[in-house]
């Protein structure tokens, strides 16, 4: 019997097995332990086509919206959505150190031109004073709070939808080719 050479799916399938958190991590973590039974129950484990999107969306939201912690707050809000507490958790890598300075800036500029504002410029708060950088601190807040809302709900929405499309393509390549075989 043949083998069929690596696709780029299957090495990302085992790239995503290596690094996904196993249930014994999640059950060393001390930030899970009062909740470790709720989260490790085997249906949040489950890949299933109603878990993995749900998971992707939730790991969407908390890697952009919360800075630290991420892991442990998407396996936390994955609970009531009963999504795939793995994919959850490996999808907050979104956000990493090379990622988000990208994302904020983005997310700044995106609502301030939603807010129309006139706020200062992103390198000012470097020549001014030392209470100059507060005072644009507080300018930046309202702009760059609205544009990581929106971005957020845009990402989390498109990765919904892009891992349920992925999930259904999946299944139809498996019947195919379990077709074929017969």
């Amino acid at each position: 019997m043949a083998t069929r050479p690596m696709t780029t799916w299957d090495r990302f399938a085992a790239w995503s097995r290596r690094n996904l958190p196993t249930r014994e991590s999640m059950e060393k973590s001390r930030i899970l332990r009062p909740v470790a039974h709720r989260v490790l129950a085997p249906e949040l484990w489950r890949f299933t086509r109603r878990s993995v999107p749900r998971g992707v969306a939730l790991g969407m939201v908390a890697g952009i919206l919360f800075p630290v912690g991420q892991i442990a707050i998407a396996a936390l809000i994955a609970l009531p959505f009963r999504a795939n507490v793995p994919v959850a958790a490996l999808t907050t890598f979104i956000t990493n150190p090379l990622t988000t300075p990208f994302i904020l800036f983005a997310a700044y500029q995106v609502g301030a031109w939603l807010l129309r504002t006139n706020a200062p410029t992103v390198a000012q708060p470097v020549a001014e004073a030392a209470t100059g950088w507060l005072q644009w601190l507080w300018n930046a807040g309202p702009p760059l709070v609205l544009g990581l809302l929106l971005i957020t709900t845009v990402c989390a929405l498109l990765g919904y939808g892009l891992a349920a499309l992925g999930w259904r393509l999946w299944i139809a390549r498996k019947w195919k080719a379990r077709h074929q075989r017969d």
